[in-house]
């Protein structure tokens, strides 16, 4: 089996200037921590809350792999404001196959935003959209995600490569169990260049400036025929404004 290639790792210090001049950054895990001023078992109590997600009941591809919530906040310099439940919706020129829609997922669990860790991962997040785009309010979309092998494949991007019509996404590979796959895959949005990888690290994110770079990762599939496996992310976005739908 050819080894899958590791990610570009960047140092946090030069986080900003590197989104800046390729629009995408990955962190590896050890620096994440340091940046979160995380514990390990930190990190531990807040990724418990992937093993309670509902399942996804919107996808049009007919399958039954995703399960998901979804919250919403408004980061204001050194403020987080959690925001009353509103659906999530993207326009179909950002995802063609579950834009235009309102999707209502189920709220995010209280023992999650209400973790120190979660008030420190919004805000460095903010520092570092307003570092890329001015210092304003952002408004951010969070969802948690378990991707996993009930049909055979799991697709984290169903929708293929795509922008998200935000500002900065950040993704957050939490945990992989008994899968291969996932190559995460950043292409220039109006040139020739990309690249790919495989996010593997607990806690390890990648960055990406969404109006720059369009990205995808590959479907997964179990390591052993018969399986359960899975892949947890969490996915945040910033946007400047509003949210999309407002």
């Amino acid at each position: 089996m050819p080894l899958e290639p590791s990610p570009p790792c960047t140092p946090v210090s030069a986080l900003v200037p590197t989104l800046g001049s390729q629009g995408f950054a990955v962190l590896g895990a050890d620096d994440v921590r340091h940046w979160l001023g995380a514990k390990p078992d930190e990190l531990s109590q807040l990724h418990t809350g992937w093993n309670d997600l509902p399942k996804d009941a919107y996808l049009k591809d007919g399958g039954h792999y995703r399960r998901r919530r979804h919250s919403c906040f408004v980061v204001d310099a050194e403020t987080v404001t959690q925001m009353p439940h509103r659906p999530h919706w993207q326009p179909l020129a950002y995802n063609a196959l579950h834009g235009g829609m309102q999707r209502w997922f189920e709220p995010m669990a209280d023992a999650v935003v209400s973790h120190p860790l979660w008030q420190r991962i919004l805000l460095r997040l903010g520092e570092t959209a307003s570092g890329l785009r001015g210092a304003q309010p952002w408004f951010v979309e969070a969802h948690p995600f378990r991707i996993d092998t009930t049909d055979g494949i799991g697709r984290p991007t169903p929708e293929g490569a795509h922008r998200d019509g935000v500002d900065l996404v950040a993704v957050f590979m939490l945990g992989r169990h008994g899968i291969k796959g996932a190559e995460t895959r950043v292409f220039e949005a109006h040139g020739p260049s990309g690249q790919r990888f495989t996010l593997r690290d607990p806690w390890s994110v990648l960055l990406l400036d969404d109006e720059r770079v369009i990205h995808e990762s590959t479907p997964i599939q179990p390591l052993e025929d018969g399986a359960l496996g899975w892949r947890d992310t969490l996915v945040l976005t910033y946007r400047r404004g509003g949210f999309q739908g407002d």
